[in-house]
């Protein structure tokens, strides 16, 4: 099923880079207005070991903001489904957080923490955190009630029930806000970026810009795009590890079965 998604992704990327190419020789817009992809491939080819650094650095601020956002996310997730007034005050702050543009936050970031990696980890870890939260929340609650009063029934600890009951039954939910955050984050990380930084994807967008290096700018968010796709399968291989359970890949399996034979 995987290789079949992989295989129709390729196959779309290059009939769009090719289309994209034709288009280009027909029209001839200037080179710095829309490059062609050959002359952004080769942008990337002829520095790859620079492009490699600052993409790896891309990578390591998002992955930092990504897993703290993770971890705190569904440490508050539990919080509020166990606590009336962690509901109250933490849920209602973090609705208020998300409704401010995190972009706006940036310089406060940077004062506080300078322009090294943790303020765009701070940024990412942000703007990535509702999405964990909200799903987290959503998947500790909808836990089958007949399930819940026979733990009560057996006199499960709050801790049993929790690890053994609500947890597992959250994993889809968890995994789904993780699908949205881990973009989210990489998101974050530019945008960090952009505001003050010496290396990353965002500072070559931002430096390039200033210079008219569209090419060298295109080049930058095609590794974006790639470092953003992988990344989001990576967390769907994951959760297909995770939760094999699940009706959606079994759904999904059972089709592929269905399909060879």
């Amino acid at each position: 099923m995987m290789g079949n998604r992989t295989v129709s992704v390729v196959i779309v990327l290059l009939g769009f880079m090719l289309a994209w190419e034709g288009l280009i020789a027909l029209f001839q817009p200037p080179a710095y207005f829309l490059p062609p992809p050959s002359v952004i491939l080769a942008e990337i080819a002829k520095e790859p070991g620079w492009y490699l650094g600052h993409s790896l650095q891309t990578l390591y601020t998002t992955m930092l903001g990504f897993g703290l956002a993770l971890v705190l996310g569904v440490l508050a997730a539990i919080g509020i489904v166990y606590s009336r007034l962690i509901e109250n005050t933490l849920y209602t702050l973090l609705v208020s957080l998300n409704s401010i543009p995190k972009i706006a936050l940036a310089p406060l970031f940077i004062i506080w923490m300078g322009t090294g990696t943790a303020s765009k980890v701070a940024v990412s870890f942000l703007i990535a955190l509702f999405a964990i939260v909200i799903d987290a929340v959503l998947g500790l609650k909808s836990v089958n009630p007949d399930a819940l009063d026979l733990c009560k029934t057996m006199k499960a600890s709050p801790m049993q029930v929790l690890v053994k009951l609500r947890f597992p039954s959250a994993l889809p939910h968890i995994f789904a806000g993780m699908k949205v955050a881990i973009s989210l984050a990489l998101v974050g990380a530019i945008a960090g970026e952009f505001v003050a930084s010496q290396e990353g994807l965002g500072y070559v967008i931002l430096s390039a810009q200033g210079m008219f290096q569209t090419d060298r700018v295109f080049a930058s968010i095609i590794l974006l795009g790639a470092m953003g796709t992988l990344l989001f399968y990576l967390v769907d291989l994951a959760e297909r590890y995770f939760c094999p359970w699940h009706v959606s890949h079994r759904a999904a399996e059972t089709k592929a079965l269905s399909a060879r034979g």
